[in-house]
């Protein structure tokens, strides 16, 4: 009976390292899987300004909602490459159904880890054009080891941090912000 107890308890334990070690740190947060998107952004340091533009285009409650989604979400050193004026424009309220199709770019329907982004590069001979909810294309390809995503000006982002589970998708972190 105690070998027993001793092997449930070793299991538990076990089970409990794992739950934890599946849990990536976005902008010293710890990220949980059983939380949606919105409910783990808030908590991340480096997407303030994500989780501001979010709130001002009034996606918030898009982005609770079931999905799933892919969320390839930009850092604030990410905005900071965006020039401040045009920033500071883009987040006034008359601006709204713009900041919403920038946002929305950074979206595609679907659960998409990174294995599953990879192969779909590969299927499609280096270069993958996908569909984003802002109905406009962003282009994924491979440099190296690394997930670059081309938007529609030929800008590049890299994904910095992929496979970030959520209850209703996955984000993958990205180090610049693309622009339809």
């Amino acid at each position: 009976m105690r070998k027993i107890k001793l092997f449930m308890l070793i299991a538990l334990l076990n089970f409990s390292a794992l739950s934890i070690a599946q849990n990536k740190m976005v902008g010293g947060a710890e990220m949980y899987p059983s939380k949606n998107i919105i409910e783990n952004a808030v908590n991340s340091e480096i997407h303030t300004t994500l989780v501001t533009a979010v709130k001002a285009a009034d996606l918030v409650t898009t982005l609770q909602s079931d999905g799933p989604f892919t969320v390839f979400a930009p850092t604030n050193s990410a905005f900071e490459k965006v020039p401040a004026d045009a920033l500071e424009n883009l987040l006034k309220p008359e601006n709204k159904k713009q900041l919403q199709t920038v946002l929305t770019y950074h979206v595609v329907a679907g659960n998409y880890m990174a294995k599953d982004v990879v192969n779909l590069i590969n299927k499609n001979n280096g270069k993958a054009k996908v569909k984003t909810v802002s109905g406009n294309y962003i282009t994924l390809m491979l440099d190296g080891n690394s997930v670059i995503i081309q938007d529609n000006n030929g800008n590049k982002s890299k994904v910095t941090i992929a496979d970030v589970k959520q209850s209703n998708g996955v984000i993958h972190v990205i180090d610049t912000v693309l622009l339809p």
